[in-house]
């Protein structure tokens, strides 16, 4: 990989995570003339973030990663808020431990704060974002007391940096929002950008992902105007997506994926990805 399309990592940490197929993403993105670049299931917004399309709409339904990266582009989430946020919860977690986990988290709940949102997010079990059925979220304490070291603390910093910039060089929208709204702007020369949950695959990121979602998708990548990629799975070791097999007639490139977010270590395993592109303008 040349170092100018090194990938970096946004500052969230999602389960499911586009971070090794991003690359391939880059190379197709490169020759494309696009308009506004649509991601209606932003997730960590990983994929268009390293793309940095000059105009771009990230859409998701979850509100609280919105609200995050609308927090960044307007400037009430910040580098120096996120050090200091972290160094002084970071020095109570230490102390308190998971009790001080578990206070972040209540509060979060009540009033859906950006900054404990990332707190809850760097320092949960196994970096996974899970809600329950009323939209709190739920996941236990990672148990590591000392969590928020001062590199760590870097690091997280540097990735909140990084996006701002981004978003300060271009013109980015963050929507909270239905995928199908997505679909009623997108026009001819737009790319719209698809990573849906893996339909057949236990998910509750933030809403259920069903059949008939799934269905309604291929509908609309079927009849929309604009260019697409569409991420899914296309096997595992022990299955095949039966639901791949009605965008046989555009073109499907099969790259390998891996899973390194999941409640169950046994979860964590390799998959192959399948990228279905629909290229109209090209």
């Amino acid at each position: 990989m040349l170092e100018s399309q090194k990938v970096r990592i946004p500052p969230l940490k999602i389960q499911g995570i586009k971070t090794k197929i991003v690359p391939y993403i880059q190379e197709v993105f490169k020759t494309l003339d696009v308009g506004v670049y649509y991601e209606p299931f932003m997730g960590s917004g990983v994929v268009g973030l390293n793309l940095m399309p000059k105009v771009a709409v990230f859409s998701d339904n979850n509100p609280h990663i919105i609200n995050f990266y609308n927090a960044i582009k307007e400037g009430t989430l910040t580098e120096d808020s996120v050090r200091a946020f972290l160094i002084q919860e970071g020095q109570e977690l230490e102390q308190e431990g998971q009790a001080h986990y578990l206070k972040i988290r209540q509060r979060f709940n009540k009033n859906q704060d950006s900054h404990d949102f990332l707190f809850l997010n760097r320092s949960c079990f196994n970096g996974l974002m899970r809600f329950n059925s009323r939209g709190d979220f739920n996941v236990p304490y990672c148990k590591k007391d000392r969590r928020f070291a001062p590199a760590y603390i870097t690091k997280i910093t540097n990735q909140v940096k990084w996006v701002s910039e981004r978003i300060a060089q271009n013109d980015y929208t963050f929507l909270c929002c239905n995928f199908m709204q997505i679909f009623k702007q997108a026009q001819k020369g737009d790319l719209i950008y698809c990573d849906p949950p893996y339909i057949g695959r236990h998910a509750d990121y933030f809403s259920l992902w069903s059949p008939k979602y799934e269905e309604t998708l291929y509908d609309l990548l079927e009849h929309t105007q604009a260019s697409f990629l569409l991420s899914t799975w296309h096997s595992n070791t022990y299955r095949t997506n039966p639901y791949l097999h009605r965008y046989q007639e555009h073109q499907i490139e099969l790259l390998d994926h891996f899973y390194h977010l999941g409640g169950k270590e046994k979860n964590r395993n390799a998959i192959k990805e399948a990228l279905v592109q629909d290229f109209k303008n090209s």
